[in-house]
């Protein structure tokens, strides 16, 4: 076991954990901080996705020990209010069913709108390929998407 020390939602946190511990347990199990999804466990389908350094990643993958000086933003961090534009449009276009996917897909999608502001289809269908969706609400994800990119 280490101390890992890093920022989290903007709040510097320290952990004692094995480095090979995955950041999705760390976020869950020690920081209570459960909007973050344990899907897969091989980084496959995004139920995990954060922001490490401003980058979409898949923290079910993500050793704490690679962490380092990277700032980790959760769903819970994305906004406090839960006003994020994408936020508010996953709820106008009634996004979730079950909603297990949904913190990822839509940690997913602000990477893709930091990046790219005006996303085309095809954009979008590029960046969110990885995120998987058991309830199929693939075309209510990409509508919220664009809504979003308006918002913002």
């Amino acid at each position: 076991m280490q101390k890992f020390t890093f920022t989290v939602n903007g709040e510097q946190k320290t952990v004692e954990a094995s480095p090979d511990t995955p950041l999705l347990w760390v976020l869950r199990d020690e920081l209570d901080l459960v909007g973050t999804k344990f899907g897969c466990g091989i980084a496959q389908c995004g139920a995990c996705t954060v922001h490490a350094g401003g980058l979409a990643v898949r923290s079910c993958s993500l050793p704490i020990s690679a962490v380092g000086d990277q700032k980790i933003t959760t769903i819970e961090g994305l906004d406090a209010d839960a006003m994020h534009p994408l936020q508010q449009a996953w709820r106008e276009h009634d996004v979730p069913q079950c909603g297990y996917c949904q913190a990822g897909q839509i940690m997913n999608a602000a990477a893709l709108l930091k990046d790219n502001p005006d996303p085309s289809d095809a954009d979008i269908d590029d960046a969110m390929y990885g995120n998987l969706c058991r309830c199929g609400t693939y075309n209510r994800i990409k509508a919220a998407v664009k809504t979003a990119a308006k918002l913002s």
